[in-house]
């Protein structure tokens, strides 16, 4: 019988009148894996804050090991071995620092004498960083690294403390294949000796290859414990939405006339050259593992970069854009993923998130902005959406993820366009959330093109016409959206293939 590490015993939190927690009970125990799902608003966040130091209880108790744990800081957390991975990146590094300095952040701020010695520190940095296999050069700022580089940095940080009681939140959503096994592996490791581990996440392939038990929350309380192997996926599911989740059954309408052609488009060198061809009233979505090439085919589209050899067309003319700017004047928008790092504007409110790539539509004489306008848009789309929020004046922050997400995707549907680029909509929301954006997306696609990059196949699936597989920078694999071979899809995903025309 596992011993339990961590006991919860009726929790409570809130925020003037929202009660957030009501009443939580958890016991987390050593050497276990408790997956922790929930809608966003259920109170996952704000009992991770409470958990590693950021906020306090109103009330309940919490032991850590027998004894209480009242935590008054994230350093004090950390001390006594709660250490946490959140699901924002840039919560877990220090992007200005190198590599050494943010793996041995916590021994910097403490003053340790260890930290005065350089060749000491990076020697001590390439060693916690091999340890989750991260091979980077530990002198490079963390601001150059890719993403999946910054996420494994955050994570190798959290595995040096010997954790406790180790805290992942979606920790996979910017993870390849083989980054995910290794992080995998090492929570077996950590697992087997006797660490207690949340992981909080509503990803399938996760949930099937690490968890002992899954635990649901809904609005403040726990709504249901599944410990009985096979786990009940399902059940989990019903108890986090109070309701069954129906199947999406896709429905493809006629294809318009073709928005975006691309001929021979090369998007690296070596790389296959392939056709692809986008219509009206067509959702296509693209999968394909991490560094397959979805995010490198947004940024030629979007004029971020420019492709390696081919051309494309829009609306039948030449379309070759120098930058974002002119991409969006020709219609052409893309919401990036990851949106704390790329999206969302921390000090403005819900409605100047969602308004401000065409501020300029709002304003008035001598460049005053004319507010009323902005904020009908806002309430617009706050309805369409589903945001649920006191109102557009709403500080963006004080949102759930999944409705900070949805404010993402409304911003670039508030206005019409001719190509529509969503890379990642879904990244870090709940299962019904990914169902209220997928299906705005849908209903509002008549009159445009549409492109969706999705790392997970059931999310492809769930919102697209047409799926596209990428593998080495070029189209693995083109599919109706019926009756799907995903055996053949998955081998497309995981294998190199010639590119095609689709």
């Amino acid at each position: 019988m596992p011993q339990d590490a961590i006991v919860i015993a009726g929790l409570t939190k809130s925020f003037a009148r929202n009660n957030v927690l009501r009443g939580v009970d958890l016991t987390l125990s050593a050497g276990q894996v408790t997956v922790l799902m929930g809608a966003n608003g259920a109170g996952k966040s704000t009992l991770v804050k409470i958990l590693c130091g950021v906020q306090a209880a109103d009330s309940g108790t919490i032991t850590l090991d027998g004894r209480p744990f009242e935590p008054a800081s994230p350093a004090a957390a950390l001390r006594a071995g709660v250490v946490t991975v959140h699901q924002s990146i840039n919560d877990g590094v220090a992007p200005d620092l190198d590599v050494a300095s943010n793996l041995l952040l916590d021994e910097l701020a403490s003053g340790s004498s260890f930290v005065l010695n350089r060749r000491r520190m990076r020697a001590e940095a390439r060693r916690i960083a091999g340890a989750v296999g991260l091979d980077v050069d530990v002198t490079r700022p963390v601001s150059e690294l890719a993403l999946a580089d910054r996420q494994l940095v955050s994570i190798a940080r959290a595995m040096s403390h010997k954790p406790r009681l180790l805290i992942l939140d979606e920790p996979t959503s910017s993870l390849s294949a083989a980054e995910t096994e290794r992080l995998f592996a090492l929570i077996d490791r950590l697992r087997a000796e006797g660490v207690a581990i949340l992981y909080i996440s509503h990803r399938m392939s996760d949930i099937r290859r690490l968890a002992d038990r899954i635990v649901s929350m809904r609005d403040g309380l726990i709504s249901g414990r599944f410990e009985s192997q096979p786990l009940d996926y399902a059940g989990a599911v019903r108890a986090m939405l109070g309701h069954e989740i129906t199947e999406v059954d896709i429905d493809i309408p006629p294809a318009g006339r073709p928005v975006i052609e691309a001929r021979g488009l090369v998007l690296r060198a070596g790389a296959a050259p392939f056709d692809l061809t986008l219509h009206e009233n067509e959702v296509v979505a693209i999968t394909g593992l991490v560094g397959s090439g979805k995010s490198a085919l947004a940024e030629v589209l979007y004029g971020i970069t420019a492709p390696v050899a081919g051309e494309l067309r829009l609306d039948g003319a030449a379309y070759a854009p120098a930058s974002p700017g002119v991409a969006v004047r020709a219609g052409v928008f893309l919401s990036a993923k990851d949106r704390l790092l790329n999206s969302v504007v921390p000090d403005f409110d819900l409605t100047r998130n969602m308004t401000l790539p065409f501020l300029g539509r709002h304003a008035a004489l001598l460049g005053l902005m004319r507010r009323g306008s902005e904020r009908a848009v806002a309430s617009r789309m706050i309805a369409e959406m589903g945001v649920v929020c006191q109102g557009p004046k709403d500080g963006i922050l004080t949102l759930s993820g999944g409705n900070q997400q949805k404010v993402v995707v409304a911003r670039w549907l508030a206005e019409a366009s001719r190509l529509l680029i969503l890379d990642e909509p879904f990244q870090g929301v709940d299962i019904q959330a990914r169902r209220d954006i997928g299906k705005r997306i849908r209903e509002s696609a008549a009159t445009r093109a549409t492109l969706v990059l999705c790392a997970e196949i059931d999310e492809a699936l769930e919102i697209a016409d047409r799926i596209l597989v990428m593998s080495e920078h070029s189209i693995a694999g083109a599919h109706r959206n019926q009756n799907i071979d995903l055996g053949l899809v998955m081998a497309q995903v995981t294998e190199s293939a010639a590119g095609h025309s689709a």
